[in-house]
């Protein structure tokens, strides 16, 4: 084989070589990143495109949970957690680092995420001005910032509540948590904090409940669309849900009588 041939050979192997070697270093990156208009679907989460992040190291309430004041009054303090998550944000480009799966939510994402313009990251503010709570595992840098929120007496703070996780989960025996939880009025502050007759957010129509059938596959509880049979029949539901990725992320499966929705 003349040498030019054997050249060429020898160089277009080194380059297979290389580029082989550079997609296996890419595809090894221990993380991500995606820049994009946010949307926020919760306290907590963000929806870049089409790829759903949870805020790591952060737990903020559920939409439809209930807090109570300094005056000890209730009020929707997931509403006002992802109100105070879009202020935040005011409408910019956000940046996440995808840190790794979320395993308690589905195939939602955890990620250490910034707002344009900003030094700190959205976690660590959003737990700074006290509507979220600090949750392992932790990447973010928000251990800080939680002291300084229950210190300040700061958002949630400033009332009682309940964990987020512990409200999910429907344990109505949790710790009662905030400058304004009393040791006498116990039993009338879970009534408030669990409330038989759970108030729907706007513009979040599904309904579920907690079931232990439900465990057989994994789950917590079953959700219902209202065009499912047993729609009108579950009364006093346990959770609200805006979206069907919400109610799965959360740990609840479809009734199997659901049907899509007309």
């Amino acid at each position: 084989m003349p040498f030019r041939n054997v050249f060429a050979a020898a160089r277009a192997f080194a380059l297979i070589l290389f580029f082989a070697l550079s997609g296996s270093l890419a595809s090894s990156e221990p993380a991500s990143a995606l820049t994009a208009a946010a949307t926020v679907r919760d306290g907590n989460s963000l929806q870049l495109g089409d790829v759903t992040y949870r805020l790591d190291g952060v737990d903020a309430p559920e939409l439809d949970q209930v807090c109570i004041d300094d005056h000890a009054d209730p009020w929707t303090c997931g509403i006002e957690a992802r109100d105070q998550l879009a202020k935040l944000i005011n409408k910019r480009s956000v940046r996440c680092d995808d840190v790794g799966p979320e395993k308690s939510f589905g195939k939602r994402h955890r990620a250490i995420c910034t707002a344009e313009g900003d030094k700190a990251t959205l976690n660590e503010q959003l737990v700074k001005l006290g509507f979220a709570i600090a949750r392992e595992p932790i990447k973010a840098n928000v251990k800080p910032a939680a002291g300084e929120a229950k210190t300040a007496s700061a958002g949630i703070w400033k009332g009682c509540f309940v964990a987020p996780q512990d409200f999910r989960a429907g344990k109505k025996d949790g710790a009662l948590l905030g400058a304004a939880c009393r040791t006498d009025r116990d039993k009338e502050i879970r009534a408030v904090l669990f409330p038989e007759d759970l108030t729907m957010p706007p513009s979040c129509s599904i309904k579920g409940k907690l079931a232990v059938r439900a465990r057989v596959t994994g789950n917590i509880g079953i959700y219902h669309l209202r065009g499912c049979p047993s729609y009108p029949a579950t009364t006093r539901p346990d959770r609200w849900f805006c979206s069907e990725d919400d109610a799965q992320a959360a740990g609840f499966r479809k009734a199997y009588n659901c049907r899509r929705p007309k």
